[in-house]
């Protein structure tokens, strides 16, 4: 939003600096971007006065002109019909830039004759688009300042441009009254009064309007009246050089009063050529789908079905909040006008104007909310100034539809000032500046100005107060103390699992992945997923359609990624959430790493060597103690089919408590996802890991036994097709408070065992708790091992 402090200052009664307003603006939420000094490109230009003015020798239509200048009499050559002897004018020495035609000025010849500098246009000035001839000055001294003189004489002309960013939830900021209101409440000014009497209507408007049923949520009111005997043109000096500040092109009176008006009070309005509209009525309709309009950007738009169109009964002549139609546009010849003052919907606009691709300032600021109680006003407004500037003679205004309700009122609480904001604001201030804002107060309830769509509760009535008094007055306080003693932990226990989970395994040497939680149809069906539950209704690609089921695929995607750059060894972890549905409480956290190739780089040691199932249980055990998990555990078989059917287990506490899952992944799968093996990876799931039974900060005491622990040795002879796992869990299950460890430290097969029969050896570690173990309980313990394991088997004991 870009407007000039002569403009502002149309609406606000101020003597404060350029400096204080713009601090203030900025305090306010209306960030500045920048200001422009106008001036700046014309410091260098100086007063000079024309001597002589003698007709060139070689050229009917130059003057060789002696120009006296700060440095004395200088020669100028002119082409300018202008040029004569005893006028003041803007001299441009060599060595200046003039920013008009973008030329640094030198000493040169024309025709033969030397020329020491130039005598300047408007147009090469940038100060309008007149070029017909050299400006002339009323009055100045030679050698003053141009910029000097138009700041006495005419100050619009340098005046600066200020340009602030308005949030979407701003948009009565987008009119330069709004602004002013704003500064008004902070105390910089007084907002003048700028209203107008009603004109009143000297014959019946000979142009109907109408708004279909269906079409009156995208446009609640239309109003408009026609004015006859106008005279187009160019527009008045101080409105040329108020559009022309804020980058906007003049175009003829009739248009450059609705672009004033659209800057000036938010307020978007658009010009008919009366004469142009077929059959004397406009009606606004949604689009049928397939109309057609070219449009005042003369290029051409279809439309599709529901899109806010107004036409006549010719078709479409203009796009509603968006642009008009060139068929109806006005022009120099136009002396019959139709003004429009319409309410069009922020979203259905938006809608059509993106759709189109068409970025207009009306459509800007339909989309963010103008104000529809205004929409009476804005007709007279202009109405008042084409009256005075063109001519012409006003009709009675139609309507259709009627204004839309957006009466609120919300309770003001001065003490929520405290208790939100942390400011101490007296009650009164706080009517004071709601009133200056334009809100209504009745009561303790504050009823809502129409132009302020953003205030939608009691909250934003102390906003607005801590904005106006300045957020800058926020002292900071140090908090009272709530309560003695060592406050309560903030992390829950879940939150602290996970930290000491990431920890952990960092350690280890895995690096942490952040990965999607979307993956692809086929992807998720490789890990239990891909259903119609877990499928997103708008994805942003068709890699990304399903809500994961695991986090083994984002990890292996990552490993082949990884191996497709080279990086062939890795240890990749990630802790997240998993979705088995698209329901409420269909969700829950794991913990997955994976470990990809080999442990380390080749070693003529040959300490190098291929990632095995055991590494995987073995950092699988790390992580589970790390988040409190009991050191017994029990390793079962009949994980999900994803996993080698014979080479993973499942770290349990019993047959149905499943805490992890470890082991080499399905040869399948790693084709599948494009993964060079050997990969093993593990699953913990920390919500299945009990809590401690009891909470506390403090560790319990470490308990070690003073006895001395007894190992035993025992050999089962056993069919080859029984695992290892059986006989473990078999022997640990013979005494469960003296046997603290079972291992198996050998196997072998064949020799004099024979076909199908294998032999396995495990040690037994016995540990006494109350007193050291004799022979008879060590013998007792050592029979009821044999007794399970051959129970368990159907082995024997190895002779």
């Amino acid at each position: 939003m870009k407007f000039t402090l002569s403009w502002l200052k149309d609406h606000l009664d101020t003597t404060a600096s350029l400096d204080e307003i713009t601090y203030a603006l900025t305090d306010l939420g209306l960030e500045v971007e920048g200001v422009e000094d106008r001036g700046a490109k014309l410091a260098d230009f100086t007063l000079g006065y024309v001597e002589s003015a003698e007709k060139h020798p070689d050229a009917d239509r130059l003057r060789v002109c002696q120009v006296q200048t700060d440095e004395g009499v200088q020669q100028i050559i002119c082409g300018a019909p202008n040029a004569r002897e005893g006028i003041t004018v803007v001299v441009a020495k060599p060595g200046v830039y003039v920013p008009g035609i973008d030329t640094t000025i030198g000493v040169g010849k024309i025709r033969g004759i030397e020329s020491f500098g130039m005598m300047a246009s408007e147009r090469e000035l940038e100060l309008s688009d007149e070029h017909d001839g050299i400006i002339e000055l009323p009055s100045g001294k030679v050698g003053d300042s141009f910029v000097d003189w138009l700041a006495e004489n005419d100050p619009a002309k340098v005046d600066p441009v200020i340009e602030i960013a308005i949030t979407p939830n701003r948009p009565d900021a987008l009119g330069v009254r709004g602004i002013a209101r704003d500064l008004a409440a902070r105390g910089l000014g007084k907002l003048k009064k700028r209203d107008c009497d009603a004109v009143e209507g000297a014959f019946a408007c000979p142009v109907s309007v109408t708004i279909d049923e269906d079409t009156l949520d995208a446009c609640p009111v239309f109003y408009g009246r026609v004015i006859r005997g106008v005279k187009n043109g160019p527009s008045p000096a101080w409105l040329q050089d108020a559009l022309r500040a804020i980058g906007l092109r003049p175009i003829s009176f009739l248009v450059d009063v609705t672009n004033f008006f659209t800057f000036d009070r938010n307020r978007p309005l658009h010009v008919f050529d009366a004469d142009k509209i077929a059959g004397n009525t406009l009606r606004v309709h949604r689009a049928k789908g397939g109309e057609t309009l070219k449009g005042l950007d003369e290029k051409d738009y279809t439309f599709s079905e529901g899109m806010t169109l107004i036409s006549d009964a010719n078709g479409v002549e203009s796009i509603a909040g968006v642009m008009g139609g060139l068929p109806s546009g006005v022009t120099e010849e136009t002396e019959n006008v139709f003004i429009e003052a319409a309410y069009f919907d922020p979203v259905r606009t938006a809608y059509t104007g993106r759709a189109l691709k068409i970025n207009s300032d009306a459509r800007y600021r339909f989309e963010r909310g103008i104000d529809p109680e205004w929409t009476p006003y804005g007709i007279e407004h202009a109405t008042r100034m084409i009256l005075d500037h063109a001519g012409g003679e006003a009709s009675e205004v139609v309507v259709a539809g009627r204004v839309p309700d957006t009466a609120r009122a919300y309770r003001l609480d001065a003490k929520r000032v405290i208790s939100l904001v942390g400011m101490e604001i007296p009650e009164s201030d706080q009517r004071q500046t709601l009133t200056a804002l334009g809100f209504r107060l009745e009561g303790d309830m504050a009823h809502v100005p129409s132009w302020r769509p953003d205030v939608q509760g009691e909250a934003d009535l102390v906003e607005e107060v801590a904005r106006i008094a300045s957020l800058t007055k926020l002292q900071g306080r140090p908090l009272p103390r709530l309560s003695d003693g060592v406050p309560r932990p903030v992390l829950s226990p879940a939150q602290r699992r996970a930290t000491s989970a990431r920890r952990t395994a960092a350690a280890l040497g895995y690096h942490e992945c952040v990965s999607y939680s979307f993956i692809d149809s086929a992807s998720a069906a490789l890990f239990g997923g891909g259903t119609q539950a877990t499928q997103l209704e708008n994805p942003i690609s068709s890699d990304m359609s399903h809500m994961r089921p695991d986090l083994l695929p984002g990890l292996l995607q990552a490993a082949a990624r990884n191996q497709a750059r080279g990086q062939a060894d890795m240890a990749l972890f990630e802790l997240g959430p998993v979705f088995d549905g698209g329901e409420p409480g269909e969700q829950r956290s794991l913990i997955t790493g994976i470990l990809v190739g080999r442990t380390g780089p080749k070693d003529v040691l040959g300490a190098s060597r291929a990632v095995d199932v055991f590494d995987a249980k073995a950092d699988a055990e790390a992580i589970l103690a790390a988040m409190g998990a009991p050191a017994k555990v029990q390793i079962m078989r009949g994980a999900e089919g994803w996993w080698h059917p014979g080479r993973h287990g499942k770290i349990c506490l019993g047959p149905k408590k499943v805490l992890g899952v470890f082991g080499e992944l399905h040869p399948k799968v790693l084709r599948e996802m494009d993964v060079k093996g050997p990969v093993v990876a593990f699953t913990l799931y920390p919500d299945e890991v009990p809590l401690p039974r009891k909470s506390g900060a403090t560790r319990p005491a470490l308990k070690l036994s003073d006895l001395q622990a007894v190992e035993r040795d025992f050999a089962f002879v056993v069919d080859a097709d029984v695992e290892a796992l059986t006989v473990v869990n078999a022997a640990m299950g013979a005494d469960k408070t003296l046997i603290s460890d079972v291992r198996v430290f050998d196997e072998f097969i064949g020799g004099s065992l024979g076909e199908g029969k294998k032999s396995l050896a495990i040690t037994v570690r016995l540990q006494p708790v109350e007193a050291t173990l004799k022979d008879a309980d060590i013998e007792a313990i050592g029979q009821r091992v044999v007794e399970k394991v051959a129970k368990a088997t159907g082995g024997t004991l190895r002779g």
